[in-house]
């Protein structure tokens, strides 16, 4: 039995951690404000970055996350139920995250 995939193509190019997809996604019109199993690409993309540098004891990065800004996502809107990507990265302690979304609020 196949298990169905429930990602967005954008929130799955974030899950692959594929900048380049989620450049040409949100190029080809995807709203950069979006919301998958209730988290919005941007909040994904700090989940993400930060997430898997910690499982992989790595510097977090933020490629996705200003891919994500880039394209308009607005920082305002809640990641996940009661928490907006500010709060997500100062949770993971993403230090370059928080930096970087300050200059779009």
């Amino acid at each position: 039995m196949e298990i169905e995939n429930l990602w967005t193509p954008a929130h799955q190019a974030v899950e692959d951690g594929d900048a380049d997809e989620l450049a040409r996604l949100l190029d080809s019109g995807v709203d950069p404000n979006e919301e998958c199993c209730g988290m919005t690409l941007l909040a994904h993309a700090v989940d993400y970055e930060a997430d898997t540098a910690i499982q992989a004891g790595e510097e977090m990065g933020v490629t996705l996350i200003a891919v994500t800004l880039a394209y308009g996502a607005s920082p305002q809107l809640e990641g996940r139920p009661g928490k907006s990507p500010m709060e997500l990265a100062s949770e993971y302690h993403h230090v370059m995250a928080k930096r970087l979304l300050m200059r779009f609020i």
